[in-house]
């Protein structure tokens, strides 16, 4: 009667991926999810569809929401304002308008100036320059080397200290690992920003051209119908997590048996490191970034690269010379102190998480399945653990597995449905959420180790 506009939400539910049915309902939540999402609405203003689609796992979202609030919100070097717009530029490079949106809105909330939203041209000089070091780090972190921490650290008026960059290297390693979740999981916009709404009843086809700019790519991909999946018996899908449970068996009757040289488990290493070059997504197709999201960053055309490709050989990262747990934790505690403690715990809990479930099957060891994930995610980055077996990887990692695993890590914005439901198709939607909390955290640590060990060396 006023002549408002009333929006109404584009999607059904947090994720494009999983029915809305099939998430947890605000208001049939436990009391310990009814904790976390009233600590997740004090702290974001919103209980945004990260938080709806994390709480299947309420003790790795009660870490992840205790970090990000320091990292964002508590004391520390940067000023709140730098925080969010380190935050857009690293979303930005992964196309990911979801988490631009968001951060968008709480920069200009903390006072940050509108200017600065026109283009990272219009940013100071300063933030200016971490625009190469956010480019390696979300693409290609092996080439970052002692000389372009000494640029950032020594160039004269606008140079950063060891305490700040530490604060930016962890927020920009944040929000690419974030973006990974946000297309791993499908996650849908929020009804207030960009895409998430609509103001006129739904059309036929339900597609809207908004969509292209927020990750949707076809009519097939906004209904999360079977038909957009692989189609596959039950009976298939069944016989699926049985082999996966006797190949688990058949790998721990071997390693009881006998234990590979450590000549054959550096070949195994650099075989599976070869491989993984193999490997790239179905959907190969060129993704163009928006004007919309692309403004917030440099060199549009600079993406993910294998880091043998072109003759360039990249020697491997060895865990044995430079560790998360010996050094890389340390370093930050020290220039950042308190956020080491938190990083650690929030890798150690999606890391140790489990249930002791597969599928349908109870009281399972998936520490050996766990460790293969990790360790494969890992090794696409070059880093290699010395007391792992590299072959069990193709034992427990079936192709259409690792095509979403490299696809989410190496290039979210690729990620689609079809992806999503050719792997594991017998698992539930938890546990596929936890694979993306493994994803997350391994990548997540994988570009820490690379600019914390730069920073090691160039200073000493």
């Amino acid at each position: 009667e006023l002549g408002i506009r009333i929006p109404r939400p584009l999607g059904h539910g947090p994720s494009r991926f999983i029915p809305e049915k099939e998430t947890i309902q605000v208001g049939k939540e436990d009391a310990t999810m009814h904790t976390l999402f009233a600590e997740s609405f004090a702290t974001l203003g919103r209980l945004d569809n990260v938080t709806l689609v994390m709480v299947f796992h309420p003790q790795y979202l009660e870490s992840f929401l205790k970090t990000q609030h320091y990292l964002l919100q508590m004391d520390g070097p940067l000023p709140l304002h730098y925080r969010h717009y380190i935050g857009i530029m690293a979303a930005a490079r992964h196309q990911c308008s979801y988490l631009v949106n968001l951060h968008v809105n709480d920069f200009l909330h903390v006072g940050g100036d509108p200017k600065w939203l026109n283009g990272l041209e219009n940013a100071p000089q300063k933030l200016q320059n971490l625009g190469e070091l956010n480019k390696m780090l979300a693409h290609r972190p092996w080439l970052i080397t002692k000389e372009h921490i000494e640029q950032l650290l020594k160039t004269e008026e606008n140079s950063w200290s060891l305490a700040e960059l530490i604060h930016a290297v962890v927020l920009l390693t944040h929000y690419h690992s974030l973006a990974s979740f946000t297309f791993g999981c499908g996650i849908s916009p929020e009804i207030d920003c960009e895409g998430g709404h609509t103001f006129r009843p739904p059309s036929v086809s339900n597609y809207c051209i908004c969509d292209v700019t927020n990750g949707y790519h076809g009519v097939d991909e906004i209904h999360a119908s079977p038909a957009g999946s692989i189609p596959v018996s039950s009976t298939e899908s069944v016989c699926e997590v049985e082999a996966l449970m006797e190949k688990m068996k058949q790998l721990q009757e071997c390693r009881d048996e006998e234990e590979a040289s450590q000549e054959e488990m550096a070949t195994r290493f650099e075989r599976e490191k070869r491989e993984s070059m193999l490997v790239c997504s179905s959907e190969d197709e060129e993704s163009a970034a928006t004007r919309d999201v692309s403004r917030h960053f440099e060199d549009t055309s600079y993406g993910y690269k294998d880091f043998s490709r072109h003759g360039m050989h990249v020697p491997t990262f060895r865990v044995q010379d430079y560790s998360w747990e010996d050094h890389g934790y340390s370093l930050v505690n020290r220039l950042y102190p308190d956020v080491g403690q938190l990083l650690d715990e929030k890798f150690h809990i999606a890391y140790n998480l489990t249930y002791n479930t597969m599928a349908m099957h109870k009281d399972v060891d998936t520490s050996m399945l766990r460790r293969a994930i990790w360790n494969y995610i890992h090794c696409m980055f070059g880093i290699r653990y010395d007391d792992y077996d590299y072959g069990e990887i193709n034992q427990l990692l079936d192709r259409s597995f690792k095509v979403y695993i490299k696809t989410v890590v190496c290039t979210p914005e690729k990620t689609t449905k079809r992806m999503y439901d050719s792997f594991w198709r017998q698992f539930e939607h938890s546990e596929k959420v936890h694979v993306n909390l493994l994803l997350v955290e391994a990548r997540m640590q994988a570009e820490l180790l690379y600019a914390l060990r730069a920073i090691t060396r160039y200073m000493t």
